[in-house]
């Protein structure tokens, strides 16, 4: 009959567990480590962590994964979170600037530390100065004048065409 082989404790040590089902973003602000599905899109990521912060806490700019001795890897708003394996770790990056007031939902901000990337410049309005609002106020009255100008002239059309013909 056939022995049973027990597996040795080398065998048992080196057997590699399968990857989480979740990946894990620890949030630099609160301290908490939040789980997402794999495949979850970081700005998603961001929008819900900054969506559960209170009030007093600084906002969520993006997400970056970090090792020691490694460059970090930002996240872009559409960049699928992914677990870059032993030594890396996901962990928030908050704007120094700006806090998340009255639990409101920030969902479109886009942080100053990522506008070198083409296509997520914001974009500000300027308010209105008292020289926008002079120029605009000249450029109507100026649409008059020269509409009273026109009407003058088409007036003495005739006379002019008659003077014009008495000449040559």
């Amino acid at each position: 009959m056939a022995e049973k082989v027990e597996p040795s404790p080398l065998t048992q040590s080196h057997t590699i567990s399968p990857p989480p089902s979740y990946v894990e973003v620890k949030c630099t602000s609160s301290g908490n480590t939040r789980r997402f599905a794999p495949g979850t899109d970081a700005g998603f990521a961001v929008r819900l962590i900054n969506r559960k912060l209170k009030k007093t806490m600084m906002v969520v700019s993006h997400i970056e994964a970090v090792k020691d001795g490694e460059e970090p890897i930002a996240f872009g708003p559409n960049s699928v979170l992914i677990n870059f394996g032993n030594g890396w770790m996901l962990q928030t990056v908050t704007d120094s600037g700006v806090k998340n007031g009255d639990g409101q939902f920030i969902a479109g901000y886009i942080s100053p530390i990522v506008s070198g990337v083409p296509g997520l410049e914001r974009k500000v309005s300027k308010p209105i100065s008292p020289l926008y609002f002079v120029k605009i106020v000249f450029a109507f009255i100026m649409i008059f004048v020269l509409g009273a100008i026109f009407t003058l002239l088409l007036d003495n059309l005739p006379e002019l065409i008659l003077f014009v013909k008495s000449i040559v």
